[in-house]
């Protein structure tokens, strides 16, 4: 039986497939949790400046683009190995994102009971603006 809310096995992605995730409206509450919680106290994200928009870090940026991505590797991700990241440009409170993702590379590992995904993953505003970038490889289940 199909479980449902399952993510992609390596099985489902092959070089070239592509998926969007759904949106994500980033808030004023989202940045003061996020500066509290990681101490990135840095002025440009931590002091309010009246008539200027409050930037959000680019770290919570790429983390609500994980969390986004969570339903595509739900019980099927097993690792994450390695990425780069590059910060396209800036994310402001109010803004809405979300991801596109693309399969890059996929191979089988050693063992043949798993597989290894490259993506190439952009995080892009509500104004089509790509502020985010990374290439994550991860290790995923194959078909049960």
């Amino acid at each position: 039986m199909k479980v449902v809310g399952r993510g992609f096995a390596f099985d489902d992605l092959k070089v070239g497939f592509r998926f969007r995730t759904h949106r994500r409206t980033i808030t004023e509450a989202d940045r003061a949790a996020f500066i509290s919680l990681t101490w990135l106290t840095e002025e440009l994200f931590a002091v309010d400046e009246e008539n200027k928009k409050r930037l959000v870090p680019g770290a919570l940026v790429y983390s609500f683009a994980e969390g986004l991505l969570l339903p595509s590797m739900q019980d099927t991700g097993l690792a994450f190995l390695n990425a780069t990241i590059d910060i396209k440009g800036p994310t402001s409170v109010g803004d809405t994102i979300h991801v596109e993702c693309e399969v890059l590379e996929a191979r089988l590992t050693s063992k043949g009971d798993r597989g290894l995904v490259r993506f190439a993953n952009k995080v892009v505003n509500q104004r089509g603006e790509t502020v985010l970038e990374y290439n994550p490889l991860r290790m995923l289940k194959r078909k049960s």
